[in-house]
């Protein structure tokens, strides 16, 4: 879904603001690295295991995809990838513009969706073998917040491109 909103935007232009403006990357840039180091701190603060396996099976599936949509909506690598390197592919003697990065979006986001379905089927195979084992959950949510705080802060100290 954060895929075919990127491309709408890069479609009408509005990547290129992005793009040209270090003041607008810098805020969603520092926007991210403070939300990831955020969920970081609270995956180590959160003590799992006083949840029972059932509690954690049923977590709001929604909720989940609205954290993932708002991380990569405010990713602002994201937005210069798709400014980038869609236009590499439009032939403007084809026709329209904007319907080219369209098309070439959804194909992109088709894509995307197919090795993201791989994963989350990869993943719900070693999930099984969490949810089965609680020993297995603390070190997961250490490893975890980890990640998120790595994240964060390579994000929020990387130099902002001119």
């Amino acid at each position: 879904m954060g895929t075919l909103i990127h491309v709408t935007a890069a479609a009408v232009g509005l990547t290129a603001l992005l793009g040209s403006s270090a003041l607008v990357f810098g805020v969603i840039k520092y926007a991210v690295g403070a939300y990831l180091i955020w969920i970081g701190l609270k995956t180590f603060l959160t003590y799992q295991q006083s949840l029972s396996i059932p509690e954690m099976h049923e977590r709001h599936s929604g909720s989940v995809f609205y954290q993932g949509l708002l991380v990569n909506l405010l990713n602002p690598k994201t937005a210069l990838f798709f400014m980038a390197f869609l236009p590499q592919f439009v032939d403007t003697s084809r026709g329209r513009v904007t319907l080219q990065i369209i098309l070439f979006g959804a194909i992109l986001a088709c894509l995307g969706t197919t090795s993201d379905c791989a994963y989350a089927l990869l993943a719900d195979g070693v999930g099984k073998l969490f949810r089965d084992n609680r020993r297995l959950l603390r070190p997961l949510r250490y490893v975890a917040g980890s990640i998120y705080l790595r994240l964060g802060l390579a994000t929020a100290l990387r130099p902002i491109p001119h």
